[in-house]
């Protein structure tokens, strides 16, 4: 059976603190670009120009860090590759770590640039923070911003798209970096996922698809603490799940290289 493309990367034994490094920056990195266009720029580049900002983020991290740490930089890819035995368990969990770490700072820098002008109103512009309900990015507000008059999609379908669409990143991801794929090309194919993922979904529950996202800007947003749960349980649920499909198509072994 040939080798994972992660596989080939741990033959040469990347020492696990430069790991942690790798993806705790390439966190930060994914949330400052990611959310950071949502919200400093989104009135000007719109859903589109967000969607494309989280792929093409996750489409160089892959390239600029993937050799050292794999770039999961997401909690649910994590789990997905623990799961599938390319990570022991240990190692996930400083993977975790490293992950939130980058993704508080980041939430940490993003609310200080955002603050920093005078018209941000953090109740009403909130810091690109996951929602259902009152907190959808589909809810109806009054002339204000501060009043919702109706609200947006529920938790059913922020269930339904954190799930699915988590299953299918991690899968692109398992998938892409699989020897017997064009491993090149796993970037492109992963950033390509990604921004797809946020077209579809953007407008249900602002996307999360990775806990370490959703909890680096919860904290500045009304309201997001009290959902953050949903948007931990559903992608871990739905990375579990891509692995798991991974596992029926590709037929990988579960030992541990990691």
């Amino acid at each position: 059976m040939s080798p994972t493309a992660q596989e080939l990367v741990d033959v040469e034994v990347v020492p696990e603190p430069k790991k942690w490094a790798a993806e705790g920056l390439g966190t930060f990195i994914l949330v400052m670009c990611g959310v950071g266009t949502m919200v400093l720029a989104g009135d000007r580049v719109g859903p589109l120009g967000v969607a494309f900002a989280f792929g093409l983020s996750l489409m160089f991290l892959v390239y600029a860090i993937g050799p050292i740490s794999g770039c999961h930089v997401n909690p649910a890819v994590t789990l997905g590759h623990m799961l599938l035995g390319r990570i022991s368990a240990i190692g996930a969990v400083g993977y975790v770590i490293a992950q939130l770490v980058g993704a508080f700072l980041a939430g940490l820098v993003l609310f200080a640039l955002a603050n920093n002008l005078p018209a941000y109103d953090r109740p009403v512009d909130g810091l690109g923070a996951n929602g259902w309900g009152a907190h959808s990015p589909s809810a109806v507000t009054g002339p204000l911003g501060e009043v919702v008059v109706q609200n947006g999609y529920g938790l059913a379908a922020t269930i339904i798209i954190e799930v699915m669409l988590t299953a299918l990143l991690v899968f692109v991801v398992l998938a892409s970096t699989d020897q017997i794929s064009d491993v090149p090309l796993a970037g492109l194919s992963i950033g390509v996922t990604l921004t797809v993922i946020y077209l579809v979904s953007l407008p249900i529950d602002n996307t999360s698809v990775n806990p370490a996202r959703s909890l680096g800007v919860a904290p500045y947003q009304d309201g997001a603490m009290g959902q953050i749960w949903a948007f931990i349980v559903f992608p871990l649920i739905g990375g579990a799940l891509g692995a798991l499909l991974y596992g029926l198509i590709f037929g990988r072994s579960k030992d541990v290289h990691s």
